[in-house]
């Protein structure tokens, strides 16, 4: 394990000058600091706090997603995340950011400088800078909804999706639903490349028709849907499983501009179970993601990770959640 005095011999300079990059002091230049935390960062330098293991500080970076209200789907993850931290003494950190901010700071060097022991990233995308730095890290780090092979340091949670598509296919197949749609997220995004690959698993499985036109990239919000409902009515659809909530409703909003009732015409199933699901006309069925508890699965993998427990993967169970946007297919 290398050490401050490593750092100052590899660089030609003090090791009080090492120790001033590594701790934030404003009397060295920011370009000499951060040499210092690149060369640690490239000789596997652990500061004090993060070899104790047992206490810290964590971060949550969050990018994509709100979370600041009961009503938005990122705020129970958040909330659940801290609700675990908390008995085990971890100071915890909410940090939104943006693409912008990880091109300007190296993921290892920001959390090095910063004293963060470990971090949970949610809402960040396939093509994100820190995403492909993650696959050398040697911090502790748990992605929501994002895999990296093969780094023993990094661990992934969320929610089987698999399972919940194949209990949406199978409630609507019960309902004598055959012509079954999937309005699905952006595209480039490892949960919808995951939903998508649910749906033709479980249409495959019982023998129901699988084509591109019955399965269109969108977006997860509402307004999406505009652009897709119609032409899924037109096919023929009688069902439509959605990415998520925000997609759902505003599936449901288009049939009804089209002039079919949900669900006596069309049946239409969300994913999520946020608080709006319950509220809408008719109340959306949906697959509920447990948001809490999804967050405290988030910290307690964290913590394995950091405690040298290489997880991998951290699947939690999904649950169909069955209002009235569901009905038998219309005669």
């Amino acid at each position: 394990m290398a050490t401050i005095k490593d750092i100052a011999n590899r660089l030609g300079v003090s090791v009080s000058t090492v120790s001033k990059g590594l701790n934030g002091a404003s009397d060295i230049s920011e370009q000499l600091r951060q040499t210092v935390l690149d060369t640690a960062v490239e000789m596997g330098y652990t500061p004090k706090q993060m070899r104790a293991r047992d206490t810290g500080k964590l971060c949550i970076f969050i990018e994509n997603m709100e979370y600041e209200t009961a009503e938005q789907f990122g705020y129970d993850i958040i909330l659940g995340f801290k609700q675990a931290a908390y008995p085990a003494r971890y100071d915890v950190t909410v940090m939104p950011i943006t693409p912008a901010f990880q091109k300007a700071e190296k993921y290892d060097t920001f959390m090095l400088k910063n004293g963060y022991v470990g971090a949970f990233l949610v809402g960040f995308a396939l093509q994100d800078a820190w995403l492909e730095q993650l696959h050398t890290t040697s911090i502790p780090t748990t992605l929501f909804d994002n895999y990296i092979r093969k780094n023993p340091n990094v661990s992934y949670i969320g929610t089987d999706s698999f399972e919940g598509i194949d209990d949406a296919i199978e409630h609507l197949i019960a309902l004598g639903h055959r012509k079954i749609a999937l309005l699905n997220g952006s595209a480039h995004s490892m949960i919808t490349e995951q939903r998508r690959q649910a749906y033709i698993d479980s249409m495959s499985a019982h023998n129901l028709e699988v084509s591109e036109k019955w399965m269109p990239y969108s977006y997860y919000v509402a307004a999406a849907a505009k652009d897709h409902v119609a032409g899924l009515l037109s096919l023929g659809a009688t069902a439509i499983v959605c990415g998520n909530d925000l997609l759902a409703s505003g599936a449901l909003h288009e049939c009804l501009a089209n002039g079919y009732r949900v669900p006596e015409d069309v049946s239409i199933i969300g994913f999520d179970d946020i608080p709006i699901s319950a509220q809408l006309n008719p109340p959306l069925t949906t697959i509920r993601q447990d948001r809490i508890e999804l967050g405290k699965c988030g910290f307690f993998t964290l913590h394995s990770v950091i405690n040298h427990v290489s997880v991998s993967k951290n699947l939690l169970r999904p649950q169909l959640i069955i209002r009235n946007s569901t009905a038998p297919v219309r005669k």
